[in-house]
């Protein structure tokens, strides 16, 4: 069993704590929060032991690893606390407000040999993971340029007061927002490295963005067009597609659907010259606990394996997680 200890017990701490709390092969020792209101209601309606102050969870409970689900503000040191203790993290998305904290956490983690994971959770959906084996399969040849689109109603009426609104706790579009699709385009195409062009447009908000508007570069030459807007009240919920283009086809795809078109055949049974249209139920694997998607248990699955020195720590380390602050830092650079 692994001991695992919850800090922050917001809207994506609770998604983490459900599945934790029913996960075969994790002992949840604590969980800590600020808010009074929730720790009396978790004390009262479960068994997890709760705590105001984290560092006293921390040196009573000694667990192997914490998850840290608090304001972006506040992961540099938290996460450099924990690590100092010879802790595993997992840490929400985004990693760091700071490009530099990032880095200097990725050297802690490696130097003690920590497993490291960021909670960007697009890499465990199936459409996605087919999409980056067929890219590096090379189905559709040599990508040639590539465009990213995110949209959904997130802020859609005007003086909204919370942390999204306030850049200093890390909101605003740019990087709660859009760091998901940077980190996907990092992943399924390669690392960003050049910000040609960049627009961070304001609907409602005062203080940050609600658009991401820019053309990119990656580090091996390849073009691309990112747009993002979290004030889309088309969107029911957040839509995320991304269009690769290929010398040999074309890859569309989203969170449920994958839309391959081929010039030729490849050698496989399950594609064909012309367009392929496949939905995420081919791809999904089934975990031990649902909710809100397979992506979020698949995530946690992960990391409690590479604690358990079942699986390698390469998917969403806190190496690819600077990676996308790094871009983020570049394209708020560009627009200033």
């Amino acid at each position: 069993m692994i001991k695992i200890a919850l800090i922050g017990a917001g809207k994506m701490g609770i998604s983490h704590l459900a599945i934790l709390g029913a996960h075969p092969d994790v002992e949840v020792v604590g969980v800590a929060d600020t808010t009074k209101m929730v720790t009396e209601v978790l004390s009262k309606y479960t068994n997890f032991q709760c705590f105001s102050d984290y560092n006293k969870m921390i040196e009573e409970e000694r667990p192997d690893a914490v998850v840290v689900a608090v304001p972006t503000k506040y992961h540099a040191s938290l996460v450099e606390r924990l690590l100092n203790e010879g802790i595993h993290v997992f840490v929400e998305k985004p990693f760091c407000l700071n490009v530099n904290d990032g880095i200097a956490l990725t050297k802690i983690a490696n130097e003690k040999n920590l497993v490291n994971q960021v909670g960007y959770h697009n890499k465990f959906i199936g459409t996605f993971l087919e999409a980056k084996k067929l890219i590096d399969q090379g189905a559709i040849g040599e990508i040639l340029h590539f465009s990213g689109d995110m949209n959904g109603p997130v802020v859609i009426k005007q003086k909204q007061s919370n942390w999204r609104s306030k850049p200093e706790e890390g909101g605003g579009c740019l990087m709660d927002y859009a760091a998901h699709l940077i980190d996907l385009i990092n992943y399924l195409v390669a690392p960003i490295s050049n910000i040609q062009g960049a627009i961070l447009k304001s609907f409602y908000s005062g203080a940050v963005e609600d658009s991401v508007f820019s053309l990119v570069e990656t580090e091996n030459h390849i073009s691309g067009v990112i747009n993002v807007n979290w004030s889309d009240e088309t969107y029911r919920k957040m839509s995320t597609q991304v269009t690769i283009i290929g010398s040999e086809g074309k890859i569309i795809v989203d969170a449920t659907e994958l839309k391959v078109y081929l010039k030729n055949d490849i050698v496989s049974s399950n594609y064909t010259k012309g367009w392929n249209i496949k939905h995420i139920n081919d791809f999904s694997e089934d975990v031990d606990f649902y909710l809100r998607g397979e992506e979020y248990s698949a995530q946690m699955d992960h990391f409690i394996k590479a604690v358990q020195q079942k699986v390698p720590n390469h998917i969403n380390n806190f190496e690819s997680a600077a990676q996308t602050d790094y871009v983020i830092d570049l394209i708020r650079n560009y627009n200033n």
